[in-house]
């Protein structure tokens, strides 16, 4: 049977392209695939393969001093191949808000973040402070959002992480800074570093979802505050925590609820389709815009033409 995992820590890591050598030598050697990212200040990756291969992967991680203290979230994989490769890369930062300037890691973690809140402890929280109170923030990319999000969450208009930052920038949520804000995002990275960017501006009562939406929808499952499907990067696309969820999303031609996303038809166009599954079967509907339709069939009519 194949599973996926998802984990990440924030640690200081003195040598990053020795241990990307080293991960790159160990999922090869087990088989596995996926993406890992490593910087200075961590590690980030969601890999796949058979489950005695992940055992095997997370038993050498821990061998690692500086590694033994990360966390996995276990999930069914429908694919056997829910990615086509493996990934092992450098980079600046293990998540790309363009925020090293303001990051500071140490061996206990990311510092300056918000207090940290398990499922039943955001309960809590609701209770004591009112649900209509309590603000959740999402920390993903809209599209994510657009097919799963917690009730009456707020999702900036935001493309890639990297446009975090000049969304809190703006002041567009100024008005949100006396407020309890709970961020969340899929694992639990993108928003611990967010909480780490709204304190930094002034958010003063700052909360982050540990272990994120995954962790919530083990404990909850669509009996709680999440609605719809979770988007995932890679071949399954989405997530549903039971077979109580409900699709949100809406699709892009007729307006049916959906969570499926297509990409692009257009090959060159890295956009996704929020397409229900009778409009997909439409091959002229399955392109991001009609402008992406148009530069399809003027590439196909180039190359009869050649």
């Amino acid at each position: 049977m194949q599973k996926v995992i998802l984990f990440y820590l924030f640690t200081p890591i003195s040598d990053p392209q020795a241990i990307m050598l080293w991960q790159k030598t160990l999922t090869g050697h087990l088989g596995l695939k996926g993406r890992i990212i490593i910087s200075k200040d961590g590690i980030n990756g969601t890999v796949g393969g058979p489950v005695d291969a992940l055992k095997a992967y997370i038993k050498n991680n821990k061998q690692f001093s500086s590694f033994n203290s990360i966390s996995y979230k276990w999930s069914d994989s429908p694919s056997d191949t829910p990615f086509p490769k493996m990934s092992v890369k450098v980079r600046e930062e293990i998540v790309t808000f363009g925020a090293k300037s303001e990051l500071k890691v140490s061996p206990d973690g990311l510092e300056g973040g918000g207090q940290r809140l398990k499922p039943k402890e955001l309960h809590k929280l609701i209770e004591e402070k009112g649900r209509d109170e309590v603000v959740f923030f999402d920390g993903r990319n809209n599209y994510e959002a657009e097919v799963g999000r917690f009730k009456n969450a707020i999702t900036p208009k935001a493309r890639t992480t990297k446009d975090f930052i000049p969304i809190l920038d703006s002041g567009l949520y100024d008005n949100l800074k006396d407020k309890p804000v709970v961020t969340y995002c899929t694992g639990g990275i993108r928003c611990e570093v967010l909480s780490v960017l709204m304190k930094n501006r002034g958010f003063k009562e700052v909360y982050q979802l540990d272990g994120g939406i995954v962790r919530y929808g083990e404990e909850y499952g669509d009996q709680g505050l999440w609605e719809g499907e979770l988007y995932i990067f890679d071949g399954r696309m989405g997530l549903k925590f039971s077979p109580d969820s409900k699709d949100i999303g809406h699709c892009i031609h007729c307006q049916s609820e959906t969570s499926n996303y297509e990409n692009c038809a257009l090959k060159s166009c890295n956009d996704l389709v929020l397409i229900c599954r009778n409009c997909q079967n439409d091959q002229d509907k399955l392109f991001h815009s009609a402008t992406c339709r148009s530069q399809a069939k003027a590439d196909q009519l180039s190359l009869v033409k050649s």
